[in-house]
């Protein structure tokens, strides 16, 4: 029986033979109390690839996004969010729960990133007597439900620098800068600049087993260690995750073009597919979204069917589809899973 081709997302990787050894070989500690040196060595490792002064692991993206909130946010505060955040949607609701916090999204016509002059426009004054002052500016980079799209860093320096001159703090979600370091040929650092905070996640795409690290300010990331604490997030012997953030940031990163060229061969074969609509000039990382135009099957019978052939897609609505590359998937997966997902839809 083949394996399955799984395309659900880049969180699916698993890790290699060799980040397996250094997971069997890492040196561990309770890091509650500071004292695992490899966790503390990815962190300092992390933190200098920022351009930051200090960095916080944390398990999992959305419990680095939640701690962000509470450190630059408080309850009833605003925050401008891209359309269709990760935030928004793909968190169970978590910031209003735990940060106490309203989101608004803003989009430009035809994109889901905003520019300068969108978050100006729609940024809350302090003090009104109706409205929630808007104290929080967070850009997703890549972003996800618009297929992994490469939000432009000239608009990003903007928008933090119009953020700056109304003293509202910047966080930058970068679940999967990887990618957009490796798409835009921007270092990490030059990325994080402009935010006073900002995250990147080790177990998207790079075999790791878990894992988002915070990176900011030493009185930023300080205060992060107190509500990762407060969230649950204070682990002890991490120097396993550490190990296999370590070896990915060393062997997985340089690799993720693959992936990016993967997901091209896959936009292209589905653009020629009849009742797919595709913008191939969004396909800029690892992440296809595709909608099903009039005449073809929803999207859950696409992925029933594809799932019966062998290859796993995700519906993101009743017809938009996910596919994602990643560590996992040669070219060749990737080319049978374009065709099949292309007889999945025309039946």
């Amino acid at each position: 029986m083949q394996p399955l081709i799984d395309l659900r997302s880049d969180t699916v990787t698993r890790p290699t033979a060799p980040m397996r050894a250094a997971i069997a070989a890492a040196p561990v500690g309770d890091d509650q109390y500071g004292e695992d040196s490899l966790m503390n060595e990815l962190q300092a490792r992390i933190a200098a690839l920022a351009g930051k002064e200090a960095a916080l692991w944390c398990p999992s993206g959305t419990m680095a996004n939640q701690v962000a909130l509470r450190v630059l946010t408080r309850p009833g505060d605003d925050v401008i969010v891209s359309k269709e955040s990760h935030a928004v949607w793909h968190e169970m609701g978590a910031s209003g729960a735990n940060a106490g916090v309203q989101f608004t999204e803003v989009a430009g016509a035809g994109r889901a990133w905003f520019t300068a002059d969108e978050f100006v426009q729609a940024v809350r004054p302090r003090g009104h007597v109706i409205y929630p002052a808007t104290t929080l500016v967070e850009v997703e980079n890549t972003h996800n439900r618009s297929g992994g799209v490469v939000v432009p860093q000239t608009e990003i320096v903007k928008v933090c620098s119009a953020a700056r001159e109304r003293e509202i703090a910047t966080y930058l979600d970068g679940a999967r800068l990887w990618n957009t370091s490796v798409a835009s040929g921007l270092s990490v650092a030059e990325l994080a600049a402009p935010f006073d905070l900002m995250s990147v996640a080790l177990s998207k795409g790079l075999g790791c087993p878990g894992g988002t690290v915070l990176a900011g300010s030493r009185e930023l990331v300080a205060r992060c260690h107190k509500h990762r604490r407060m969230f649950g997030g204070a682990m002890r012997q991490v120097g396993f995750y550490a190990a296999a953030g370590l070896y990915a940031i060393e062997q997985h990163v340089t690799r993720l073009g693959e992936d990016h060229a993967h997901a091209k061969l896959i936009g292209e074969r589905l653009a020629r597919t009849a009742g797919v609509e595709i913008d191939l000039s969004s396909l800029q990382t690892n992440i296809i979204v595709f909608k099903l135009g009039v005449g073809a099957p929803d999207a859950a019978t696409v992925v029933a069917r594809a799932k019966a052939r062998g290859v796993l897609v995700f519906a993101f609505s009743p017809r938009l589809v996910r596919a994602v590359t990643h560590l996992d998937v040669s070219r060749q997966q990737c080319e049978t899973a374009a065709d099949v997902l292309a007889a999945a839809i025309t039946g």
